[in-house]
């Protein structure tokens, strides 16, 4: 079990009518004027910005509001928020959306004190020392960004999509009512599914042997997961199913899941490339590329995919057979991907992929990860190869 340092500050507000509760949570953290963060028009229709309004009013705190994030946010979006914000003198920023909503909010609070271009930092070239704090009121189960110090921002004039992980960014409280994500369409909230299950799957395949408490933490929550979607799927009201979700959403992404391990982040950066191009919902393009990435690289120990086929997916351990083991629980998933209205192939994702774009999408993966992967590392070339088998 390697050392690790477990770091979950944000202060969680879980339950029905919570959000009513937001005013109080900014007037604690000290909030004068609030950005209100949030992404298309049905928060304003539903309802659920006039409440987090007048939830804010009543504590006698200013506010102004910018909509318009998109899934895989814009950098375009980001620098508009940094703007305004200045001009306002905004001093605390709350998101009111998913995981797209927070990262362009947490981007946003990179830039409010930053002299130079935000984009500095997802490119590497500077560190950020300074943050405007955030908080977030949660209405879709999935990134997890809302107790995570990751941040993934599209720059969509260059086509590319590149992440930012600081302890800084980490939001000072999330409110979450499952109630909020009753409304979701059956496409989102399957998404929001995978991103979970994959926000712990790239934790859980380590070649780390004393990690028996984390692996059972990762496992039960995966069993959860897919057993509560297909629930939510059948009744998109179930509230049990919806609050069992939302909550590992944020514990699939807060760390707890890999303590002690040496994750595997590849299919998420390849998945990455492939929403640069084609902006592609990040659940989808996740499921579509997993497998053959499974595939590719489980032979590296064959005994970590079988003990996921038969903890996680319920598969007959054939003690004699490893490998057939292993196999039997990626297909298994792949099948639950089916079962959910998920993508196994990028040509399911509506992208018949040519050579061209396969070498475009390795070489840009490999450029900002020369060194990906933990389970295995991978080079330029086998990325080529995963992307191909992904094509479909």
């Amino acid at each position: 079990m390697q050392n690790f340092t477990y770091y979950t500050p944000t202060r969680v507000v879980f339950g029905k009518g919570e959000v009513e509760r937001v005013g109080e949570l900014l007037r604690a953290e000290g909030a004068r004027k609030v950005l209100i963060h949030y992404g298309g028009e049905s928060a304003r229709r539903s309802g659920l910005l006039e409440r987090v309004e007048r939830a804010v009013k009543d504590q006698g705190i200013d506010f102004v509001s910018l909509g318009g994030v998109v899934p895989n946010p814009r950098l375009s979006k980001v620098r508009e928020g940094i703007t305004l914000a200045r001009a306002e003198g905004v001093d605390f920023i709350l998101a009111v959306g998913g995981g797209s909503v927070i990262d362009s909010a947490k981007a946003i609070g990179y830039g409010i004190p930053y002299e130079g271009d935000v984009w500095d930092f997802y490119s590497g070239t500077a560190q950020p020392e300074r943050v405007c704090p955030v908080g977030a009121v949660l209405t879709l189960s999935a990134a997890g960004s809302e107790m995570s110090n990751s941040s993934v921002i599209s720059d969509e004039e260059n086509g590319l999509k590149w992440g930012l992980n600081n302890d800084i960014c980490r939001c000072r409280f999330a409110v979450m009512d499952p109630e909020l994500t009753y409304t979701l369409p059956p496409y989102q909230t399957a998404c929001g599914v995978v991103d979970i299950l994959m926000h712990t799957m790239e934790r859980y395949f380590t070649h780390e042997k004393d990690t028996a408490l984390t692996d059972e933490l990762a496992e039960g929550l995966m069993r959860t997961v897919m057993d509560c979607g297909r629930k939510a799927l059948r009744d998109p009201k179930d509230y049990n199913a919806r609050a069992q979700i939302m909550w590992a959403g944020s514990l699939s992404h807060n760390g707890l899941t890999g303590c002690g391990t040496v994750g595997d982040w590849a299919s998420h950066r390849m998945e990455h490339e492939l929403s640069a191009l084609f902006d592609v919902a990040h659940g989808a393009g996740l499921a579509a590329i997993w497998g053959s990435w499974a595939r590719y690289v489980y032979r590296e120990e064959p005994e970590r995919f079988a003990q996921f086929a038969v903890k996680v997916m319920g598969c007959p351990n054939d003690f004699r057979d490893p490998e057939k083991t292993a196999l039997a629980g990626i297909e298994a998933m792949e099948q639950y991907y089916r079962e959910i209205g998920m993508p196994t192939s990028v040509r399911e994702l509506g992208h018949d992929l040519n050579e061209s774009e396969i070498q475009l999408l390795a070489e840009k993966c490999a450029r900002r990860n020369p060194n990906l992967g933990g389970f295995k590392t991978l080079s330029q070339d086998d990325m080529i190869q995963i992307f191909r088998m992904a094509r479909g």
